[in-house]
């Protein structure tokens, strides 16, 4: 996790990890492709910005990146109900936790060039 200075606030760089079960791209890349707009302006009030999701179609890993404004305020999107609602709608074509939240491992910066 690195910071970037970007808009007024310092940025901190985010990358992480998803498991998509098999089979599930299409469906995944579907439901991305018309994520809701009130989903959209949360994560942007919340403080995120250029979001990214890559998919390893060998492996289905999910690979995300994403730039914060907070670590506390992007951490306050998951209580709110649009994110419950969507990880709820995401469930079943992805490994989840207990509260339908995605199983997510963070990923260490190890490099970065600008």
């Amino acid at each position: 996790m690195k910071k970037l200075h970007r808009k007024g606030f310092v940025m901190i760089r985010k990358a992480f990890k998803m498991f998509l079960y098999p089979g599930m791209a299409e469906e995944y890349e579907k439901r991305h492709s018309a994520l809701w707009q009130e989903m959209k302006e949360k994560i942007h009030e919340y403080g995120g910005h250029h979001y990214s999701i890559f998919l390893d179609r060998e492996t289905n890993i999910l690979y995300g990146y994403i730039e914060v404004e907070s670590e506390e305020k992007w951490a306050q999107l998951a209580d709110t109900e649009i994110n419950r609602k969507w990880w709820d709608y995401m469930a079943d074509i992805m490994e989840t936790n207990e509260d339908n939240s995605p199983v997510c491992v963070d990923l260490d910066s190890v490099f970065y060039l600008s």
